[in-house]
């Protein structure tokens, strides 16, 4: 399969230019319109895919209204899929690249359409809960798999809609609210010494709805300094008001401990991250053809980090709080959609490393500082027989760049030529601010840069999609043109620091492409719940850093193709294959013994991943195969990951 991959690349990648998009997208139309002719039955079904809502605006709108290219992951394929985290399941969705640094998403950095981890936004049911310290902890929250509702995912620029911190795209995670589960519980356990619980509750008491959520899980370690200790809590709380208004509340409490072997470089094999989390929230929703949003929201990390286990060598410790609140309004009328909103959101850092002196030390903490972020969006959607128009401003001032205020704007269009078949353009500029690790992480492996610019950004792509019952096909391509992008880089190979920099130029094109099978509808013996998807991305990244070495905006995925096959077997009894092939640019530095001995490209990895779902009664009993095949890889750096790693669990469901 790799030689296969390895031959089609060159080709593959020549299609990036502008012109030979619309000969793909015709190739491909003629491929799946033949399926086109529907039953009755079928033009029912078809009616409630257009009307899944997802949260590429202020408010939930149907998913064929947005001109941005939105992935959904729903709570049955989180079900079927062989995975024990957010970040292991995103990791099958093509158009985005997850590198992990542990087993089961102990860390990871999740990034989107060739950005870094800082770019892409991270929110919590609508809250942005990305991390100002560094993008490296903004998966960490008090989530377990059980409490998912869905998973959608943005592509592209979405400051409109999440804010200066959607600069290559934004991650929605939207929980469970309605109590069709009153009880789940889950026990698992494996290889490598690795167990879990999961427990949920939900309750509907007078204008209430409430539950109750509670994770662990823990593993020895697939290699030496791998193992992890995570809890998760969380509660919700929704208040059901009149004249369909409500207000939710969530609050939640994280503590990971992990051995984080090489995790930032290779020189040093016991690296461990002691981390703990609490976040707040109090979201509004009211009115009707005027509707009212305010939210209110707060989030603490603690991180305490080892360069060498148990020692003083290199530890450094973090408090980063992120308050702060937001404001919508939506008005709906003959004339379209309107939507004005409002944030201030205040990110501040003590910490013995990272920031300014402070006058006095506050415990263990020697140095602080402190932003506030504040931006107006204004947006009008307007629907006219078959297209969907939307055109907004984002006005941004961050108190990094005193006295700056600066304009984001963005322009999408979709036509509809019929109940099948659309495109979509969009058009839109971004931009994001330095990290406080970018600003001042100066250690024995890293040099901090205080005068780092804000990255920008100007982006425009091209969508064609096609969904019936029985095809649901895509095809996308992109531009964009980076300018004083944010990069951790060296001169020279002997080189033994790390610096933050900014790269002038950086301009990335790329093409997302795939197709999604009913398979029931065209082999009826495979079962109606069978599918078959395949998804395909490929980019290439133009830009002026010459002869510097990068970690991470220079090492993207130049080629990412997944395929996902669930199908019935027998009776309660299901499977879902997971197959995944990447080739990722750039190099690593390569070790032997604590030693360097190279720097040498990255290698194109696949694995392929099994699990096995029975269920009987009230019991669901699940047993993941992964990395069948047991592939040697690493998704970064000098990082192995977990070879192949066999588990089960058996959950309880009470309704």
């Amino acid at each position: 399969m790799i030689m296969i991959f390895n031959r089609m690349e060159s080709k593959i990648c020549s299609l990036f230019k502008i012109e030979k998009l619309v000969l793909v997208a015709m190739i491909l139309l003629q491929v799946i319109i033949p399926v086109r002719a529907q039953t009755v039955q079928d033009t029912t079904r078809q009616i409630r895919l257009d009307e899944v809502m997802v949260t590429a605006a202020k408010v939930e709108v149907p998913i064929n209204q947005t001109a941005k290219f939105v992935t959904v992951i729903t709570k049955d394929q989180i079900a079927a899929a062989p995975v024990q985290s957010i970040q292991e399941l995103l990791a099958y969705a093509a158009n985005v690249d997850v590198i992990q640094r542990g087993g089961h998403g102990v860390q990871a950095d999740v990034s989107i359409r060739g950005g870094t981890f800082d770019e892409n936004a991270v929110l919590l049911n609508g809250i942005n809960v990305s991390n100002a310290q560094t993008g490296h902890y903004s998966f960490d929250f008090p989530i377990n798999l059980s409490d998912i509702e869905r998973i959608e995912i943005i592509h592209g620029p979405a400051a409109l809609i999440y804010g200066s911190s959607a600069f290559s795209g934004g991650i929605n995670i939207i929980t469970k609210k309605e109590v069709s589960e009153r009880l789940y519980a889950k026990l698992e356990g494996g290889m490598h010494q690795m167990g879990g619980v999961e427990l949920r509750g939900t309750s509907k008491v007078g204008i209430t709805t409430n539950s109750m959520s509670f994770g662990y899980s823990s593993s020895g370690g697939y290699i030496a300094n791998s193992d992890y200790d995570i809890y998760n809590a969380l509660w919700q709380t929704r208040f059901h008001l009149k004249k369909d208004s409500k207000l939710d509340l969530q609050l939640g409490y994280n503590n990971r401990h992990y051995g984080a072997n090489t995790f930032y470089s290779a020189k040093y094999p016991n690296q461990y991250e002691r981390i703990s989390n609490y976040l707040g929230s109090l979201k509004g929703e009211f009115g009707s053809a005027l509707k009212v949003i305010p939210i209110l929201f707060w989030d603490r990390h603690y991180d305490q980090f080892d360069l060498i286990k148990n020692t003083d060598t290199g530890r450094n410790y973090h408090r980063n709080d992120t308050y702060g609140g937001n404001l919508i309004f939506l008005y709906q009328s003959v004339l379209g959609t309107t939507s004005l909103g409002g944030e201030l959101r205040r990110e501040d850092i003590m910490s013995s490393l990272l920031g300014k002196p402070l006058s006095e030390p506050h415990g263990k903490y020697k140095m602080y500082d402190s932003r506030t972020n504040t931006s107006v969006t204004l947006e009008h959607t307007v629907n006219w027989n078959r297209f969907v128009v939307s055109a907004g401003v984002l006005l941004n001032h961050n108190t990094l760049l005193s006295g700056e205020y600066k304009f984001f704007p963005s322009v999408s269009v979709t036509y509809k030529t019929d109940d099948y078949f659309s495109i979509s353009s969009s058009w839109s500029k971004s931009t994001r601010m330095p990290t406080f690790t970018d600003l001042y992480y100066t250690t024995e492996t890293h040099n901090g840069n205080e005068g780092l610019k804000p990255e920008r950004s100007e982006s425009v792509d091209l969508a064609f999609k096609y969904n019936t019952s029985r095809v649901r096909a895509y095809l996308t391509g992109f531009l964009q043109w980076g300018r004083d992008m944010i990069d951790w880089v060296k001169d020279d190979p002997s080189e033994t620091k790390w610096s933050s920099w900014n790269l002038s130029t950086l301009n990335t094109q790329g093409l997302e492409m795939g197709v999604d099978f009913s398979m029931g509808q065209f082999l009826p013996l495979l079962g109606n719940s069978s599918r078959l998807a395949l998804d395909y991305t490929c980019m290439h990244s133009k830009h002026d850093a010459k002869n510097l070495i990068s970690i991470y905006a220079l090492n993207y995925l130049r080629d990412k193709f997944t395929v996902r096959f669930t199908h019935p077997i027998w009776k309660g009894l299901s499977a879902g294959w997971y197959f995944r092939y990447q080739k990722r640019m750039g190099t690593y530095e390569r070790y032997v013994d604590l030693k360097k001995v190279g720097d040498e490209p990255y290698p194109a990895f696949s694995t392929l991943d099994l699990n096995l779902n029975y269920t009987c009664k009230d019991l669901l009993f699940s047993l993941n195969l992964n990395n069948l095949y047991d592939t040697h890889y690493f998704d970064l750096g000098n990082v192995p990951q977990a070879g192949f790693w066999l588990s089960g669990s058996v959950s309880y469901i009470l309704r």
